[in-house]
């Protein structure tokens, strides 16, 4: 028997203390696209709550938005309050999130992070989200998520 991954181990454990309901399931190939993990998973594209870091004048930002939308960078910098965002480099999200691109959970970091949703996930009964590796993901609700993360509502399109 192979022991689980680090990463998804510690999001176990912190999804745990936090209560949450939703199931973590670890898939046999990396879904590091919204689109892998919604074929993988059954479901729509638009029920994957990417979790997206960006850099905020070096600072981080977290942003959870539906896998069927691209988020508008000029937008949410300007709503914000900062000149500009930028997707942040693979060593920028290690850092702050202690995961890698396509597995970064929207909990569960070395330090909390400023986090802010996309309304527009409220559409789905359930979500998926990266539980903390590429192979991971865990099942929630737009509330539950809500409520675990902090996150603050805001339109990213």
């Amino acid at each position: 028997m192979t022991s689980e991954h680090a990463s998804i181990a510690a999001f176990r454990d912190e999804h745990a203390r936090r209560n949450g309901t939703g199931d973590v399931v670890v898939l046999p190939a990396s879904v590091h696209t919204a689109a892998l993990a919604a074929e993988a998973l059954g479901c729509e594209v638009g029920a994957i709550a990417n979790s997206l870091l960006f850099s905020a004048n070096g600072s981080p930002v977290l942003l959870l938005t539906s896998g069927a939308h691209r988020v508008d960078v000029t937008k949410v910098a300007r709503d914000l309050g900062v000149a500009r965002i930028e997707r942040a480099t693979p060593d920028f999200v290690r850092t702050h999130t202690g995961q890698v691109i396509g597995g970064v959970s929207p909990f569960a970091h070395p330090a909390p992070v400023p986090t802010w949703i996309d309304p527009w996930l409220q559409r789905h009964d359930v979500l998926w989200a990266a539980a903390g590796h590429p192979s991971a993901v865990y099942s929630t609700t737009y509330d539950e998520l809500l409520a675990m993360t902090g996150a603050t509502p805001l339109d990213m399109e």
